[in-house]
């Protein structure tokens, strides 16, 4: 690579950071006349061509909330549009992470501040401010401020406690922190309360990273795979941390156990997501049998309907 054509992309990524991709491009062109066979040139003019095309579709949108939400949806698009060329240039990448998520943050952030000076906003509904609050902390952790994000996740949860995406992200944040102790009691909680409700495509951990690609490997993806995470999790030693439940949750844990089962024995149930359900309700009921010393009985029948459930994760479990 020239001097000149380092010097240039290093200009165009500044504009990529700054939110504009128009005079990113511009000197991404001009450099193609002294330098055509550049493959870091040719990333980043690319990436720059996609965010052009995504800032037409957001000029359309005078609502602060919709256009947040369209920029993180544009970054997932984003991911699958980088994923198609074999060559990555991270210079680009984190530019373009950062360009993006701080213009998504700029959209949260007026209407939290429109709705501390009083006025009408989204915020009014508490579901929507919980979303809001949370897509903001994603914005902050993808920006690498982890206390704001926190910070931001933590007053969704006080707003909407239990929520599983807004509990997932929080984790991911401790994770992120070195907290992993946090990290592993979050993550579990959230993949048991609503696992299919979990956004895995913005967690960035190592931890959680790690759990969804070794999930991966054993052939599960699309919808099945968020449910077998929490499987995995256990069995992996990951989701380690076992906490006591309050009557009513093993009350409800309890009815939500039968339910499943009688789900099962229709045939044309979707085995495919009920049984990795079932097997993790079966995980927190040996936890809460063990956690209360329990009659040994009540663990082993647990133990049985899991080994006829699937013998294989019985195998591993009872490791």
């Amino acid at each position: 690579m020239e001097i000149q054509t380092e010097n240039g992309i290093k200009e165009a990524l500044k504009f990529i950071e700054a939110g504009d991709p128009v005079k990113a491009q511009q000197i991404t062109t001009s450099l193609f006349e002294t330098e055509l066979e550049c493959p870091e040139l040719s990333y980043t003019n690319r990436c720059s061509f996609f965010w052009i095309e995504t800032a037409k579709r957001l000029q359309e949108l005078t609502d602060p909330y919709e256009a947040g939400i369209q920029l993180l949806a544009e970054w997932k698009n984003f991911q699958i549009f980088l994923s198609r060329d074999s060559f990555v240039y991270e210079p680009a990448c984190t530019s373009f992470r950062i360009g993006f998520f701080k213009t998504a943050l700029k959209h949260y952030q007026k209407l939290i501040q429109d709705s501390e000076a009083g006025g009408q906003n989204h915020l009014k509904d508490p579901r929507r401010k919980t979303e809001i609050l949370r897509n903001a902390g994603i914005c902050w952790k993808k920006l690498g401020n982890f206390e704001d994000a926190k910070n931001c996740l933590s007053e969704a949860n006080r707003i909407s406690p239990n929520m599983a995406p807004v509990l997932a992200e929080l984790a991911d944040c401790y994770a992120l922190c070195g907290e992993e102790r946090f990290a592993k009691v979050l993550f579990r909680e959230a993949f048991f309360i609503n696992a299919d409700s979990i956004d895995i495509d913005f967690l960035d951990s190592e931890l959680i990273k790690c759990l969804i690609s070794k999930t991966i490997e054993k052939g599960y993806n699309g919808k099945v795979l968020k449910y077998w995470i929490p499987v995995f999790g256990v069995l992996g030693g990951i989701f380690n941390i076992r906490r006591e439940l309050s009557s009513q949750e093993v009350c409800r844990l309890r009815q939500n156990i039968y339910a499943m089962e009688s789900e099962s024995k229709d045939p044309s149930c979707k085995n495919e997501v009920l049984t990795p359900q079932l097997l993790n309700s079966y995980f927190w009921l040996v936890d809460h049998y063990v956690l209360t010393h329990e009659n040994p009985t009540k663990i082993n029948e647990v133990l049985l309907k899991i080994k006829v459930l699937d013998p294989a994760v019985h195998q591993q479990y009872i490791k």
